[in-house]
């Protein structure tokens, strides 16, 4: 029987600039879908790529002064590095100046041309160069294009149109069967009913680099017909095999040209209907679109340069699929320490080393059973919810974690622990095959440790009783700067915490670092009362404190927000360090140290509560039995 065929493509990327972070979002949440349909068994294709016939492209190598094809090919070779670097598995990467491209897309033009859907006239309109498109005035906001925040310019040329409004009725029943999520399917249905659909321009007259309308070589075809061309270019010989696409990957602010005008010119040109669209939102920070024209981007090669593929990956695909996500080098990091540090890795490392010492024994699966798991998996993928899957997954590793601290394997007197081992090298066989679309190459460690394959025949049956070996680390926490969110190091930071972790303190030296105490003055531990609680504006794990020292009061910074509301931190009593050197942490001046605990994984914090008859700035001693 042949393999069920699968096409996935993500939009093209403009070259007028290297990638931006945004990019590798795209990607990983493209390259997640295609591992996981080829584990399915899929006979898969991917495509990626950069369009490279926009004007903005052109302009881009004006400005800095260098040819256009050298400005062009530096900066696509960015683009393939990005996808070498992040392991993404594409089958092909189409480069929109290629010959072959240009061929396609003229003969799509030519029968849309033939069709009678494409006719000469005159347009005059406000043009957006970042979007390569008109805009209406009720399409802008403060005057400005919604996308890039700068003002259009006012053009007015001869053209070629396309009869997008003929298409109308039958976009408006076709939307809602294959735009996901579905608000994002109204937003386009709302603006049709609203605004109608109008013929658009299709062509730029006396425009220097681009594809020729057919016939006419005087206009150059629009950027936006010519890069949609391109998920059927993309294909070469293959079109027969593959058309139509599955699965289109855009992000939100091109779901106009994919929901409307893609399709339409389909139609047009007599070719099947993509089956989905999935838009995701964008990656943000200070609420705002990271994008290069707006100057707020993060680099992913650069991040790739400090930290591995599935660090990024992983970081990444956490965020929410649909909706804009805040993202930062500091989540990158936090989600590196606490998910894959804290509880993937000390977990693979924990149950290597026993099973190594003591061995397997196989047995019945009794707890650890993922077969609700793998039911849940197939349905977020169908659904493209990739990032529910990503939650689940860890919460079944969660559940492994808690499985080996009851059940105590390490324990001489434990005469189970054989066949509690097998249970939880069972359920790491498990997860780690459907963890494997989302950080493969950590996965293909794991299996190798485990002696298992990353195929769905693997999933399905038990795990084989095979000698283990300890596995190497496979994550490094890396301790940061809350000052300024700089990198110090990647060696692991302490398990217990204070303001950021309890055998950190501020150094006595006048720095606004935080590094490990080599004091050897001895603490000053004080009973103080928190008498207000304020979040750090510049740090969201950050509060600001009100302490009550009885004589005095002090403002003291501390990294409980992501563990404690104010509510529960408001008039409560605490145990403070007192004569630490002042810092200033994210620009406020702290004056001590909140004494905390913190678990294993950094799930719970944990601070000494006096009682209620201490009074404030009691010192606190702490003798032996």
């Amino acid at each position: 029987m042949a393999k069920k065929t699968f096409y996935i493509t993500t939009a093209i990327d403009y070259v007028n600039s290297v990638p931006h972070v945004g990019h590798a979002f795209e990607k990983v949440l493209a390259d997640a879908l295609a591992r996981y349909r080829r584990l399915l068994g899929c006979d898969l294709f991917f495509l990626t790529g950069v369009d490279e016939n926009a004007q903005k492209n052109v302009e881009a190598a004006e400005k800095a002064g260098v040819p256009v094809k050298e400005f062009i090919d530096k900066n696509a070779a960015s683009f393939i590095e990005l996808c070498d670097k992040l392991n993404i598995s594409y089958n092909d990467f189409i480069r929109t100046t290629a010959k072959e491209h240009a061929v396609v897309v003229q003969k799509i033009v030519k029968k849309i041309m033939e069709k009678g859907d494409i006719y000469k006239g005159t347009y005059e309109g406000l043009y957006c160069v970042g979007c390569e498109t008109y805009y209406t005035e009720k399409d802008l906001v403060d005057g400005k294009c919604p996308e890039h925040n700068t003002a259009p310019e006012k053009r007015r040329e001869e053209a070629y149109f396309f009869k997008l409004g003929k298409y109308k009725n039958r976009l408006l029943k076709i939307i809602p069967k294959y735009v996901v999520p579905e608000f994002r399917a109204n937003e386009i249905l709302a603006r049709i009913k609203n605004d109608g659909l109008n013929d658009i321009c299709i062509s730029r007259k006396g425009a220097k680099w681009g594809i020729d309308i057919p016939g006419d070589p005087e206009f150059k075809i629009w950027v936006w017909i010519d890069a949609l061309i391109n998920y059927i270019s993309g294909l070469k010989d293959k079109e027969k095999i593959y058309w139509p696409a599955d699965v289109h990957v855009i992000g939100k602010g091109i779901n106009w040209f994919h929901s409307v005008i893609w399709p339409a010119i389909l139609l047009s040109a007599g070719y099947k209907l993509h089956k989905k669209l999935m838009v995701h939102g964008y990656l943000i920070t200070g609420g705002k679109k990271m994008s290069k024209s707006l100057g707020n981007v993060i680099s992913p090669l650069e991040l790739l340069d400090k930290y591995s593929s599935d660090v990024i990956r992983y970081s990444l695909l956490k965020c929410s699929v649909f909706d804009d996500s805040d993202y930062s080098e500091e989540i990158l990091i936090e989600r590196n320490n606490n998910e894959l540090a804290n509880k993937l890795g000390n977990l693979i490392m924990r149950v290597s080393t026993l099973a190594e010492k003591y061995g397997l024994t196989k047995t019945p699966i009794k707890t650890l059973n993922s077969g609700h798991l793998q039911n849940k998996i197939v349905e977020y993928f169908d659904n493209l919810e990739f990032d529910k899957a990503l939650n689940d997954i860890f919460s079944f590793i969660d559940e492994c974690n808690t499985f080996i601290q009851e059940k105590k394997p390490w324990e001489e007197s434990n005469k189970d622990k054989k066949e509690i081992l097998y249970e939880l090298s069972n359920a790491i066989k498990d997860f780690t095959i459907l963890l494997s679309p989302f950080i493969p190459e950590t996965c293909e460690k794991i299996s190798k440790t485990f002696n298992f394959s990353l195929t769905f025949k693997d999933l399905k049956a038990p795990l084989k009783v095979t000698r283990i070996i300890k596995s190497d680390i496979l994550f490094k926490k890396v301790d940061i700067d809350i000052n300024d969110n700089k990198t110090l190091s990647p060696t692991p930071k302490p398990v217990s915490s204070s303001s950021s972790n309890s055998k950190l303190s501020q150094s006595p030296k006048k720095s606004n670092k935080v590094v490990v105490s080599d004091r050897k003055e001895k603490p000053e531990l004080r009973v103080g009362k928190i008498i207000e609680v304020k979040e750090h504006p510049d740090a969201d794990r950050l509060y600001i404190l009100n302490v009550d020292f009885g004589s005095e009061r002090r403002t003291i910074v501390a990294g409980l927000r992501k563990r404690y509301s104010k509510e529960e931190l408001l008039g409560k009593k605490a145990v403070f360090i007192t004569n630490l050197e002042p810092a200033k942490i994210r620009g406020i001046e702290s004056k001590g140290m909140i004494l905390a605990a913190a678990t294993d994984d950094d799930s719970e914090v944990y601070f000494i509560k006096p009682k209620d008859d201490v009074k404030e700035g009691s010192k606190v001693e702490f003798k032996d039995d």
